[in-house]
């Protein structure tokens, strides 16, 4: 049986690992032929997912191609929650066929409609701010896009806790579609998303829904500091000499972080890869968690991430070895300062019910 979980604060109930489909095609130069992506997509459905996340500028738009057409040929589009993204721009030298802006939009969702083979998207999100583009007019676009049925759902990607917060707070004053969900870069190497991110998800609503949980693969198991280094060929080092940002990931810093993940996982008898998923589908504010695949082997061991707990004591150990500098002006709401607001007298941080989306369970 599956078990899914609400987006956020809406009634949508996803699946809690979303299949990415940013691999699918080799246009980048990494990714994996069109008998292998439809190989990862028949694991994922037949193991009861339902969440795929791709996006505009994916492999070119290989990718939102090759959905669309696996997607009709499996008589699933009612069953599956379709998310993409625009922001990107494919036209250089044509500034208004990238950004946040309203025309940018149109274009791009129009185009993402044609490729899918859908007359509709569930879930579309503003890719990365543009930090140009004023937030009304992203959310009344949007929200003109849900009543036009040409979206369902709206989500944000890659934007400051901020302009976020003002977009849910426009929608709910002015009656717009609010956001559903919220996309960011969120592991255990990368944990910047707790300082704003998990408390806005739950106060304003939006599910967290994570991309590169695996830090570009530093926390696959494959980068174990016990092999003294010997890891073989991949993307990080392939990118060690001039990395783009995101993956400047072999630092002093994270591979102490992999070696304890690497003691916890021999401890608990699991797979480093599904302990730092694990770990990171059970952090506050988390509705799914983006996960990719090269070969259906590795996606259905993925899948089985949640199928074992990590008990308190270990994930305290993943917290403290993981654990985000902490800039200002977050020091000054750690318990050790707090508590001179507080005349020293314990204080819950968070009311009773205050708590990340609820989990449902539902037949396969």
């Amino acid at each position: 049986m599956q078990n899914y979980q609400l987006l956020g604060r809406s009634g949508l109930r996803v699946s809690p690992f979303a299949l990415g489909a940013m691999t699918f095609g080799t246009e980048w130069g990494f990714g994996v032929e069109r008998d292998v992506a439809q190989s990862l997509l028949d694991v994922y459905l037949d193991s009861g997912g339902n969440f795929i996340d791709t996006a505009d500028m994916y492999t070119n738009g290989t990718s939102e191609q090759w959905l669309g057409q696996m997607i009709a040929d499996a008589h699933v589009r009612d069953r599956v929650v379709l998310a993409s993204k625009y922001s990107y721009n494919a036209e250089p030298g044509n500034p208004n066929a990238g950004g946040n802006h309203r025309k940018n939009l149109l274009r791009a969702l129009e185009g993402s409609l044609k490729r899918l083979g859908t007359d509709y998207i569930d879930l579309y999100y503003l890719h990365t701010w543009d930090r140009l583009t004023p937030v009304d007019e992203v959310m009344r676009a949007m929200d003109d896009a849900v009543r036009a049925g040409k979206i369902r759902y709206v989500g944000l990607s890659d934007t400051p806790a901020w302009y976020a917060a003002r977009a849910q707070t426009l929608a709910q004053w002015r009656g717009f579609e609010p956001v559903a969900a919220m996309q960011l870069e969120y592991s255990l190497i990368e944990r910047n998303a707790e300082h704003e991110f998990a408390d806005l998800a739950v106060e304003l609503g939006m599910g967290l829904v994570p991309w590169s949980p695996l830090a570009s693969g530093l926390l696959s198991g494959k980068y174990k500091p016990s092999s003294s280094g010997q890891f073989g060929a991949g993307r990080l080092q392939d990118m060690a000499a001039n990395p783009a940002p995101g993956f400047d990931k072999l630092t002093p810093r994270n591979f102490a972080i992999v070696a304890e993940l690497e003691n916890v996982a021999q401890q608990l008898g699991q797979p480093m890869a599904q302990v730092a998923l694990n770990w990171l589908s059970h952090r506050k504010g988390v509705s799914s968690v983006i996960v990719g695949a090269t070969k259906p082997e590795q996606l259905r061991q993925t899948l089985q991430s949640n199928q074992f707990e990590i008990p308190p004591e270990l994930v305290a150990r993943l917290d403290v070895a993981s654990a985000p500098a902490t800039a200002f002006p977050y020091y000054m709401f750690a318990d050790n300062h707090q508590h001179r607001i507080h005349g020293n007298v314990p204080v819950h941080s968070q009311p009773a019910g205050y708590a990340p989306a609820t989990k449902i369970v539902t037949a396969p």
